[in-house]
């Protein structure tokens, strides 16, 4: 058998435009992936391209995100958050907009339905530990795999309770390798690129801890990567000042992010030898 080609795409809510962009570049060079593995926004952009793996798909992702923001994905308004806040003690938001926006998008309704191979990660509340999806209903998945702790509520599936998959695989190279792909394309919003700071205020103390968690596994993953398997990081283009904040509050200009993710990947794959 040939190369085994795997798409990884991590979270990063709302800069998860940035993988639109890097999914053209990559479809438009010839690259279709035989697995595609997805961390909470990174899953619903995954099952998207894994129930239609072409350019068209692509740029219907490309205008809806151009066309949302975070009302649209986390539906309603801060007024209308602070209240939900109020009555469940737990989240913001409620996932009821998200799995619309899903069931809308998604022609199937089984992972196992999807044109290619897809998994997504969520982390199990009762268990502790990562829990791959690979067959069943998929917006519920997906949905699992993107409920973001605090403002969107934990998924339950069978009598499991999750949390979004970021917590234990924000980027699931590791789970690729593991499944035989020999050549993986990693889409990331922008994170792994930036150098973390010596935090200087309270809040800045807790994120660079939470980013530390998370850079861990995907660096360690990279460093333990086989010597015959090759992992591509596709860029963003994006700005050296990553606001890990801005995934989770207006984007703003989606289709300029979208738009600098395809022009830098595109270089990228263009020195690595592969374009149209």
């Amino acid at each position: 058998m040939g190369d085994r080609i795997a798409f990884v795409l991590g979270g990063g809510g709302l800069l998860g435009a940035h993988e639109v962009g890097m999914l053209q570049a990559l479809l438009e060079a010839g690259i279709r992936p035989d697995l595609v593995i997805g961390t909470s926004i990174g899953a619903v952009n995954g099952a998207m391209l894994a129930a239609d793996p072409t350019l068209d798909q692509v740029e219907q992702m490309r205008e809806l995100w151009s066309a949302m923001g975070r009302a649209d994905v986390f539906g309603g308004s801060i007024v209308a958050g602070i209240k939900t806040l109020a009555r469940s003690r737990t989240h913001v938001y409620g996932n009821g907009r998200l799995r619309e926006l899903l069931t809308d998008a998604l022609p199937v309704d089984r992972i196992e339905d999807l044109q290619l191979s897809f998994e997504c990660v969520a982390a199990s509340i009762d268990r502790a530990r990562a829990h791959y999806f690979d067959r069943g209903p998929l917006v519920d998945a997906v949905l699992a795999s993107a409920a973001v702790p605090g403002l969107l509520p934990p998924v339950e599936i069978d009598g499991e309770h999750y949390l979004d998959g970021g917590l234990v695989a924000s980027i699931p190279l590791d789970r690729a390798i593991a499944r035989g792909a020999t050549d993986v394309y990693v889409l990331q919003v922008g994170r792994v690129e930036q150098p973390l700071r010596t935090p200087s205020t309270p809040w800045e103390v807790a994120l660079v801890a939470f980013e530390i968690s998370r850079r861990h596994r995907f660096h360690e993953a990279l460093a333990a990567a086989p010597d015959d398997v090759r992992v591509s990081v596709l860029p963003t283009g994006a700005p050296k000042d990553f606001d890990d904040l801005r995934q989770y509050r207006d984007l703003g200009d989606a289709g300029e992010l979208i738009t600098q993710s395809y022009e830098a990947s595109r270089a990228f794959l263009s020195g690595l030898g592969e374009g149209p």
